[in-house]
């Protein structure tokens, strides 16, 4: 089904006046409008990001910028400077509804009644004597909240669908879609800083309607960026390091507001102080409507004062609909704030429905990093870096959004039509995808050498860097399958760090937290392969390694990591094998694994793991040849002898000697691993700590070298037997089943240490891992257990839309906004056996 096109709409409208409830989209996670949360997932440390659960979809293309409108209504996530994150609530930013029959009248900002304005300065430009900010906006009426007993809507999403409906308040049927364009292999639109909201109002009622929709929006221009640019590294309780967040919320001098109008559209222009060149949140709003709207009246004020208690433009409303019509386009001054706003008025017939296009869109080409550092987002190649287009854009919008709502129908059916995949799953495999948005996505303009530009996505918002190498091992599948250029982008940054150093040296944060002190270690060593590429508050891209927690030069697992997403890219992309890109990172390739060979302490085929913890388990140390790190390399080693191969065949390259070179490794490690772990039911997780546990995620590369067509590491029966040990211990015998799988316990489903971190966490991205691995080997009904059972404590515990790395059995989580839940996608790829996404292969 098209959700809330024509047809469906029709039915859902003549379902209104029955006993029939609403019913929210196929494969779409719903909430009441407005309900709250019993007992929703806490935050795990203190020091870590928890903004509650009061989340939504965010709007915004790749890299340029997001807001997130929650299932209450209110805009509330601001994802505007690239890498950063605001949480707060902007009262005026919202939507409401007018409505008469003639003989009653009614009116309401459609979100409950916020409990605050987040949007005081954080600086000292706060005028005396300004009027209080709470309750925000005290004038208007807002809309009822949902309770156990009554639903006054619903809220559903569908990445990067959601919608609203409003019921039992107003007589006219009231539903919302809003998205922005989404589409795989679309290396353009996808980027776009638009936000479409397609409103539908219907008259189910006898007597005609008269009735106004508003949209108001504060000018926010110069907010989004960090007035403490300093590129120091502090430490969290948790022993990570951070850095300081500081926006200049509530500055608004020197802003206007003014209306404007184009042969396609009437709206209004948000626009702000500019410096020369232009800054880090400079640039332009605008809220806009197509300029012929038959029978509708647009309604114009290009200026309010949303600091007190909104009656200026919340008195006429009410009355009948109207706005204070004005095209006031003065600039702030200091301690000022500006909102503006437009109404579209009409009347409704019985029976008659109406849909209504509103465009929100934002042009801030730049995103800031360190002082004198920065990067053109990617629209900037199609709409210019001036930062005047935000008309452009919105012009864009209003003429091909059908279009692009068509696109998003097609690319979803394959997965809407697997209905052998349960749809909570279904569901996640869209959901999911937000974080490619709103998890501080940078995605810059082209240039040599980027021929789609340079793209990364945060590990988390606690751990804020990008890209980070162990974690994109999993949540990569989903930009492998649908943006493949953005993935081989990613791929060929790690290869051009690589050879890279920099001794500059760091604390490392693990050592803090065992109570042994500063210890150091430099930043990065040349060969090393980097575990993260940088953070938004130094030079991404081109200073790596930004974490402290553990020193990534000793990890075992990054060069395994690096080699097999490369040979996965070259041999799994949609749009065929692309020699050219296996030709860029073959180098860089063949130096991880020489620089990760010589961690072999005795000469055994194997990196030894080094007793700190020195793999993407970073808080559990291993002791000698491990499971999870051999078994990378052992498939690692298989993948980088079929690239050689490949490059000496086709393109000619003289691979020879490398070929000998990790033909030998790979014989000696093959000998070494069974004799070294093998303990006649599963893969012991180490050879030399004797740590008794089952630990889920043993074979890892046994699985990616099965997906990749590779030789398989283990013996099948070895895997399967594996598999058993793992299902029993980790997850049938954790919680019952209902978590998900714990990361490492005893054979009988103990715990070694009832106080540990890692092991007893479920990590949401992991558990799709191995969900994916489990049905490889045909192990279905365990693969979508285990899925169903992760995806039900996300969506169903208050952490939609900022899935966490790790819950546990105590209802906290650790680390929001996380990259390696993406991982569902490669459920999807071996649950389907890769059934292509439309549009995917599609040329950049």
């Amino acid at each position: 089904m098209a959700p809330f096109g024509l047809t469906a709409f029709s039915k859902l409208l003549r379902g209104r006046g029955s006993s029939q409830p609403y019913q929210a989209p196929a494969a779409s996670w719903q909430r009441p409008f407005g309900l709250g949360w019993e007992a929703p997932y806490t935050v795990r440390y203190a020091s870590n990001l928890d903004d509650g659960p009061n989340h939504g979809m965010p709007l915004g293309g790749f890299g340029a910028g997001c807001f997130g409108r929650s299932p209450d209504g209110q805009v509330n996530l601001w994802h505007l400077d690239g890498g950063e994150h605001w949480f707060g609530v902007l009262p005026d930013c919202q939507f409401a509804l007018f409505e008469s029959d003639g003989s009653s009248r009614r009116a309401h900002a459609l979100a409950i009644a916020p409990q605050r304005d987040d949007s005081r300065p954080v600086d000292s430009s706060q005028e005396p004597g300004e009027p209080p900010l709470e309750p925000p906006l005290g004038a208007w009426q807002w809309y009822p909240a949902s309770t156990p007993e009554q639903s006054t809507g619903t809220y559903a999403a569908r990445y990067p669908l959601s919608w609203v409906e409003h019921s039992g308040v107003f007589k006219a049927s009231v539903g919302c879609e809003a998205f922005s364009p989404i589409l795989p292999g679309d290396y353009q639109r996808s980027s776009y800083p638009v936000a479409v909201f397609r409103w539908r109002l219907a008259n189910p009622t006898d007597a005609p309607l008269d009735l106004s929709l508003l949209l108001s929006w504060r000018n926010t221009l110069g907010w989004f960026t960090n007035t403490d640019p300093s590129a120091s590294v502090h430490f969290r309780d948790d022993g990570s390091p951070e850095h300081t967040y500081l926006p200049a919320i509530g500055r608004g001098e020197g802003q206007r507001n003014r209306c404007v109008d184009t042969d396609a559209l009437q709206g209004v222009l948000l626009e702000g102080r500019r410096s020369q060149p232009l800054a880090e949140g400079e640039g332009q709003w605008c809220l806009a409507v197509p300029a012929d709207l038959p029978g509708v009246e647009v309604l114009r004020c290009s200026r309010w004062d949303p600091r007190g208690d909104g009656a200026e433009i919340w008195e006429p409303f009410a009355r009948d609909g109207s706005i204070p019509a004005s095209d006031n386009d003065r600039r702030s001054r200091a301690g000022e704030q500006a909102s503006a706003a437009l109404a579209l008025r009409f009347r409704l017939e019985p029976g008659a429905e109406i849909e209504l296009p509103l465009v929100i869109s934002w042009d801030l080409p730049l995103t800031a990093f360190a002082t004198g550092q920065g990067a053109l987002r990617r629209y900037t190649d199609h709409f210019g870096a001036s930062g005047d287009n935000a008309v452009a854009i919105a012009t864009e919008a209003l003429a091909d959004w059908p279009s692009w709502r068509q696109q998003i129908d097609a690319w979803q059916q394959p997965v809407l039509e697997r209905t052998d995949l349960p749809e909570a799953v279904r569901m996640a495999l869209f959901n999911e995808l937000y974080d490619l948005a709103s998890g501080g996505s940078l995605w810059t303009a082209a240039g040599p050498g980027d021929p789609v530009g340079r793209f990364g996505v945060l590990e988390c918002l606690d751990y804020a860097w990008y890209e980070s190498l162990d974690v994109r091992l999993y949540g990569s599948f989903a930009l492998l399958q649908l943006w493949p250029e953005l993935d081989k982008a990613v791929l060929r940054s790690f290869a051009r760090a690589i050879p890279a150093a920099d001794a500059t040296p760091r604390p490392i944060g693990w050592y803090f937290t065992q109570g042994k002190g500063r210890v150091e270690a430099p930043r990065k060593v040349a060969g090393a392969t980097p575990h993260d590429l940088g953070a938004p508050n130094e030079r991404p891209f081109d200073a790596t390694n930004y974490t402290a927690y553990q020193d990534c030069n000793l990890w075992k697992d990054l060069a395994s990591d690096f080699v097999l997403q490369v040979w996965r890219s070259f041999k799994l992309a949609p749009g065929g094998e692309d020699l050219r890109f296996l030709a860029d990172c073959w180098p860089a390739a063949v130096e991880a694994l020489r620089y990760l060979k010589q961690f072999d302490a005795n000469n055994d085929g194997l990196p030894d793991n080094g007793g700190a913890p020195d793999q993407t388990f970073d808080d559990w140390p291993l002791q000698g040849v491990s499971a999870y790190c051999g078994a990378l390399w052992i498939a690692a080693l298989e993948a980088a002898l079929a690239m050689a191969q490949r490059l000496q065949l086709e393109l000619g390259l003289d691979t020879a000697d490398v070929q000998r070179e990790f033909g030998g490794w790979l014989e000696q490690s093959r000998t070494n691993f069974d004799a070294l772990l093998w303990n006649g039911e599963y893969y012991r997780i180490d050879a030399e700590s004797g740590t008794p546990v089952v630990m889920a995620d043993q074979l890892c590369g046994d699985f990616y070298a099965r997906l990749l067509g590779l030789p398989p590491v283990v013996a099948e029966e070895r895997s399967r037997s594996s598999l058993v040990a793992i299902r029993e211990a980790c997850f049938e015998r954790f919680e019952g089943g209902r978590l998900g799988m714990a990361n490492g316990l005893r054979r009988d489903g103990t715990p070694l240490d009832p106080d540990g971190t890692h092991p007893l966490e479920v990590w949401t991205g992991i558990n799709f891992g191995i969900a994916a691995y489990y049905r490889l080997m045909g192990e279905t009904d365990t693969a979508l257990a285990v899925s169903s059972a992760v995806v039900n404590q996300v969506y169903a515990g208050g952490l939609q839309f900022r899935t966490p790395e790790a819950i546990t059995a105590a209802g906290t989580f650790r680390a929001c906004h996380y990259l390696r839940a993406m991982a569902i996608w490669a459920l999807w790829a071996t649950h389907t056996g890769w059934q292509p996404i439309p549009g995917a292969a599609r040329e950049p």
